[in-house]
């Protein structure tokens, strides 16, 4: 088999197969990554405090925004981690660490705004209850 068959053999050639190959990606970063199961809970765990207080159009697309960047943060993360330690051949390299830190701290930074938005939308809603 030469080059070119190898191309075209992993190439998605239709929607259905891009669909298939993007659904497969997500449910192995949902099965495989320990922070999928946490971001998991978590977003339901908004998506319930969201429904309990009523919060407006405008809150739910921040809100959705903060869950799905979130997710889309950590498969990218772990995309990243995969590819260091493929391309690293699982030996300490300090470009490998440095690659797999800065994603690490992608997810941080990403998951901090949605904390932001989080305290934003719901402290004065359960502030309001309390008082």
């Amino acid at each position: 088999m030469d080059l070119q068959d190898n191309k075209r053999k992993w190439k998605n050639r239709t929607l259905t197969a891009s669909l298939e190959f993007a659904l497969t990606g997500i449910m192995t970063a949902i099965k495989e990554e320990r922070n999928m199961h946490k971001h998991a809970v978590t977003a339901l765990l908004v998506v319930i405090a969201g429904l309990i207080f009523g919060v407006s159009a405008t809150e739910w697309l921040f809100l959705f925004l903060s869950i799905f960047l979130v997710i889309a943060f950590e498969i990218m993360n772990s995309a990243i981690e995969n590819v260091v330690d493929l391309a690293s051949d699982y030996h300490f390299s300090m470009l490998a660490k440095n690659a797999k830190d800065m994603a690490a701290g992608a997810v941080l930074v990403i998951s901090v705004f949605a904390l932001l938005v989080g305290m934003i939308i719901f402290l004065p809603k359960i502030w309001q209850l309390i008082f």
